[in-house]
């Protein structure tokens, strides 16, 4: 069993920034690739971006490149999204998900992932 725990949302004007974590309760994220989605009202859940463990290879969704950055520190097994210039489109309930096989292939589809963690609402408003 797998527990992802997200942090770092909250209330940020266009053009801001925030760095989300999630914390996985795992014997280390190289077995894992961890991906980040997010969710508006009404609409569907959305890939973001996704590393993977073995090799910290980064993934991103064309509307996020150049954005946001996510890393990973092995030591304190978390998962960081750094996000700047953010847009009010970016709004949502951001989540983060493992799959546990490792493999990043199709990563953008929430379908791959075995574990979810429980959200954190960003709101980029002015």
């Amino acid at each position: 069993q797998v527990q992802l725990v997200e942090s770092g949302g909250g209330l940020v004007q266009p053009g801001g920034s925030l760095r989300l974590s999630c914390a996985a309760s795992v014997a280390t994220l190289d077995w894992y690739a961890i991906g980040w989605f997010r969710q508006a009202p009404g609409k569907e859940r959305e890939g973001v971006s996704c590393i993977r463990g073995s090799d910290g290879h980064a993934y991103y969704a064309d509307s996020v490149t150049g954005r946001f950055t996510i890393s990973k520190d092995n030591a304190k097994k978390t998962v960081y999204l750094q996000m700047n210039n953010l847009k009010p489109e970016d709004t949502g309930v951001y989540f983060c998900g493992a799959i546990t096989s490792g493999s990043s292939y199709a990563w953008e589809s929430e379908y791959k992932y075995d574990y979810w963690g429980q959200g954190t609402q960003v709101t980029v408003s002015s």
